[in-house]
């Protein structure tokens, strides 16, 4: 009797492994996008911070988005402003992986401007 259990039993690890592989190739997909997702939005910040920065010393305005593109993701949007005594620099970028989504990274930083020495007040 147990020779014939053992025979029943034998197709059931074909087929769970055919259902379980799948399954886990895409929760390992799903962890890496999501590393790449953090990754990215980390560069964001990244850009964004230090354009922030070399705004607020005053740096020509070529040097501000030189320095933030170099800090943020491939094909990042960069957009710098000045309001009143506040510079603000945001970066938005589209994930290199899965472009179809329309899930776009967004992150700005807001600096006091510092006044140089010798500027017209």
């Amino acid at each position: 009797m147990a020779g014939c259990e053992r025979r029943a039993d034998r197709g059931f690890v074909t087929a769970e492994s055919a259902m379980v592989l799948p399954v886990l190739v895409m929760f390992a997909m799903a962890l890496v996008w999501g590393l790449l997702v953090v990754a990215a939005q980390i560069r964001c910040v990244d850009a964004a911070r230090a354009g922030a920065r070399a705004a607020a010393r005053q740096d020509p305005p070529d040097a501000v988005l030189e320095v933030t593109r170099a800090a943020a993701p491939p094909g990042a949007r960069v957009t710098v402003s000045r309001e009143a005594e506040q510079v603000r620099v945001v970066v938005e970028a589209r994930l290199p992986v899965l472009r179809g989504l329309p899930f776009d990274l967004r992150e700005e930083a807001v600096a006091a401007a510092e006044e140089t020495a010798g500027a017209a007040t």
